[in-house]
């Protein structure tokens, strides 16, 4: 049994999967690890969920080394292979978003010390409970779920970048070019869209939100590569923030306004006030632009999407 188990997306990041890959020997050396306590592999998207399973056997901590998407295909076969409760969860973030990492405080010592220091550190790192949620009974969430004009933005960026429009795996650059998405996007609204949810308090209610510009469902409170929509958010309360986004001044507000102290709480308070729910139900069209944590899914789950709480984790974070 491995302590520590290495899946790396050697492409995320610009390749700094394989910079890590290469340095891992002397890292784990250096921290006093022999060569049968860990093992590092890269990730083959063909096999991903076979990889996934065998390295879940043979472990005590997996670390996902890649983007949101890396990440939530591990998380997708740890729910189903019945792992949740028995293997501990590292990332090392080398996405666009990153949003997990944000509120893990992960991102910040990758940004300000550089890749091999968050290494270090992560090794080292404390666990600490997080809600995993599962929707249509085979999909983990892990950060938030969402369907309208930032679906839409995030749909035909992947559509860029596989067709070869975008060609470089630079973050800046990925950023800039889902700008250049959102005002190509900009008068997109929801298809007719339906939501039933149960309330913190039990209560069964329903919603019609059709011509809405999104619908936000979270778990963390980070969205969209760090803004926060979402009113005191807890990573590990059983409760999801549902967010319903009528107009463009609030789109903009919530993503501008929501981690700007005293303005962004009475902003998410009053204007957007987003709503604490145990699950949720959304009827819409088949045809709907969907993203979940950060991945594009449009067309892949029908018209019907189920978000249920599935199970609590163990993740490493460099904070309380």
């Amino acid at each position: 049994m491995y302590k520590f188990f290495f899946l790396i997306n050697p492409i995320s990041g610009g390749g700094q999967g394989k910079v890590i890959y290469k340095f891992l020997p002397e890292i784990m050396e250096s921290m006093n690890h022999a060569d049968s306590e860990w093992k590092a592999e890269f990730t083959d998207k063909d096999r991903m969920e076979e990889q996934t399973r065998e390295a879940l056997a043979s472990t005590e901590t997996l670390i996902a080394v890649g983007g949101d998407g890396t990440v939530s295909a591990v998380l997708s076969t740890m729910l189903l292979s019945g792992y949740a409760s028995k293997v501990k969860i590292g990332l090392i973030p080398l996405g666009t978003g990153n949003d997990l990492a944000r509120v893990l405080h992960l991102y910040k010592p990758f940004v300000d010390r550089g890749l091999l220091f968050l290494v270090r550190r992560l090794l080292l790192a404390r666990p600490r409970p997080f809600d995993l949620w599962q929707v249509n009974g085979k999909l983990a969430m892990a950060n938030y779920f969402s369907g309208g004009i930032d679906a839409r933005i995030a749909h035909d960026f992947n559509q860029d970048r596989a067709t070869g429009v975008i060609a470089s795996n630079s973050v800046f650059l990925n950023k800039l070019h889902y700008v250049r998405r959102f005002f190509a996007d900009r008068s997109y609204h929801l298809k007719a869209t339906k939501v039933r949810y149960v309330d913190e308090n039990g209560a069964s209610k329903v919603a019609d939100i059709s011509g809405n510009r999104t619908v936000i469902i979270g778990n963390i409170p980070s969205y969209a590569s760090g803004c926060n929509p979402f009113f005191g958010s807890d990573m590990a309360d059983g409760l999801l923030d549902l967010v319903f986004v009528p107009n463009m001044f609030n789109f903009l507000s919530s993503m501008a306004l929501g981690t700007i102290p005293v303005i962004g709480y009475l902003f998410k308070k009053f204007v957007l006030k987003s709503i604490k729910v145990q699950s949720v139900q959304i009827d819409l069209d088949s045809q709907e632009f969907l993203q979940l944590d950060g991945e594009d899914v449009s067309g892949k789950l029908g018209d019907q999407v189920v978000i249920k709480f599935a199970s609590q984790v163990q993740m490493l974070s460099l904070g309380a």
